[in-house]
This record gives structure tokens, C-alpha cells and sequence, in this order.
């Protein structure tokens, strides 16, 4: 795909992922093998309290057609055929899902210098259909994200946002669930040597005159393993540390207190993901 300002969903994503990535709050295991042929086979188990949930991922690749298949304990079937580039600057999409014989969408991305597009449909008699833009540069791009439904006539979603982006700081603000809510964003990197981050997301829910501020930082001790940590203004503060034990494995412990209840017990979540 061609250089640009990426797609709608990247903007504000770097402090998302700072704030939001890799904490977890389960037990999760992931071990991914490959066939002689190339196939990819990822397994994946979560218990979710008293609950465990599993999945099994089926990744083939031939040339710029990348086909996933994804079996999971409800006997869902997922299906994506993803095609890369079969025109310059353009990939598609193609999704279902088996039995929900409403789930099939076909998605058309466009990246440009100075533009990004995205764009999908729903494959049925009357579907849901999304755009998604962006346009800018390297220091600022602006954008918008919308939902049609076709069944009701309403657009039932409509969102919009801007990014500024320096060298070592990335800024961002949009107006999300149909203007109700208000969120801006940054991300600072302190340090690139050591991958030292600080970020902090602040959002407005208009309807109930809500704030939810959270901040958080990273650090890498050595190239092989990560602290983060963050807080938010309703008392829950959480960390962890990611280890690499090779390049493609890695382990996640995180945790989280409510420092409002401290008398409750902390929630301690468990990552496993091993990669040949």
C-alpha cells in the first residue's frame, strides 16, 4: 500500500494503543505452527473467569490473497479474503461469517500520498453501508467516518477527527457517537532509545456531562521486555510487563486495582503467545 495518512481508524491510535494495548485482564494462550506448505494455524484459549472460549485460525497466503478461516466453541465460521494491491494503492476485503447469513461485507481501502479511503457494504437486500476519509500530510490530517443504514434511512453513525503530528508528539480530537462524546488524545515520545512514552486521553460524554481521563507511560528495560502503566480518574490504576523470550514469543503479565476499593482483590491477567 502507497505512503500516506493512513486510514480514519489510525488517528488517535498510537495513544490508544499506549493506554489500551496488550493489558489483560484473562488467562490467554496463543501457539501458532506452520504447515510444510506454509499454512498458518493459530490456536487460542481464554478463560474468562468461569468461562473459557477458544478459537482456531487458519491463515493461508498465495501471492497478494491472504484467506483466513477462524473456527471458534460456538461453531462460528469466519471467513476474510484479504487482496492486497490488485490495483495501485487499493485493497479489498471480502468477510462472512457461517451460519449468519446477513454477516457478508466487501470492503474497498484506497491509500494515496495525501488521502485515505475506506469504504464497505453489507451484502444483503438493504445494507449498512460505511465510509470512511481522511486527507493531510505528515504534520496534519482531518477526516470522517459514517454509517447509512439503508433499512432504517438513518445514518447511525457519523464521526470526525484531526491529528497533528511532530517529530516526538502526536495530538488528536475527535467527535464520536453522533457528537455526543468528545475525546482528544497524545502521545509524547520521551525517549526513542529506550521506547519511553507518556499519553493521555481525555473524553467528554456531552449527554451525561461525563469526564474520563486516563494517562499512561512506557519504558523499555531491555530490547526484550516493556513496562507500562496507566491510571484514570476513577481510582483504577494497572501495569505490566511484556517479555520476549523470542523474537515471535512473548509472556504478558498485567494488573489492576481500584485504589477506591482497595480491599478488593487486584486483577491479575496472564499472556502466552509463542511463534515459531
Amino acid at each position: 500500500m502507497a505512503k500516506g495518512p493512513g486510514l480514519y481508524s489510525d488517528i488517535g491510535k498510537k495513544a490508544r494503543d499506549l493506554l489500551y494495548r496488550d493489558y489483560q485482564g484473562d488467562h490467554k494462550f496463543t501457539i501458532t505452527t506452520y504447515t510444510a506448505n506454509g499454512v498458518a494455524i493459530t490456536s487460542t484459549g481464554t478463560k474468562k473467569g468461569e468461562l473459557f472460549l477458544a478459537d482456531v485460525n487458519t491463515q493461508l497466503k498465495n501471492n497478494n490473497i491472504t484467506t483466513d478461516i477462524k473456527v471458534d466453541t460456538n461453531s462460528n465460521v469466519y471467513t476474510t479474503i484479504t487482496v492486497d494491491e490488485p490495483a495501485p494503492g487499493v485493497k479489498g476485503i471480502f468477510s462472512f461469517i457461517v451460519p449468519d447469513q446477513k454477516s457478508g461485507k466487501v470492503e474497498l481501502q484506497y491509500s494515496h500520498e495525501h488521502a485515505g479511503i475506506s469504504t464497505s457494504l453489507g451484502l444483503t437486500a438493504t445494507p449498512v453501508v460505511n465510509f470512511s476519509g481522511v486527507a493531510g500530510n505528515s504534520t496534519a490530517i482531518f477526516g470522517t467516518d459514517v454509517t447509512f443504514d439503508t433499512a432504517s434511512g438513518d445514518f447511525t453513525k457519523y464521526n470526525a477527527g484531526v491529528s497533528f503530528t511532530t517529530s516526538d508528539l502526536i495530538a488528536s480530537l475527535t467527535l464520536n457517537d453522533k457528537g455526543d462524546s468528545l475525546t482528544a488524545s497524545y502521545f509524547h515520545t520521551v525517549s526513542p532509545l529506550t521506547n519511553t512514552a507518556v499519553g493521555a486521553e481525555l473524553s467528554h460524554r456531552f449527554s451525561t456531562n461525563e469526564n474520563t481521563l486516563t494517562i499512561g507511560t512506557q519504558h523499555s528495560l531491555d530490547p526484550l521486555t516493556t513496562l507500562k502503566a496507566r491510571a484514570n480518574n476513577y481510582g483504577k490504576a494497572s501495569a505490566l510487563i511484556q517479555h520476549h523470550w523470542h523474537p515471535k514469543s512473548l509472556v504478558t503479565v498485567s494488573g489492576e486495582v481500584d485504589t477506591r476499593a482497595i480491599e478488593k482483590s487486584a486483577k491479575i491477567g496472564l499472556a502466552v503467545a509463542l511463534k515459531p
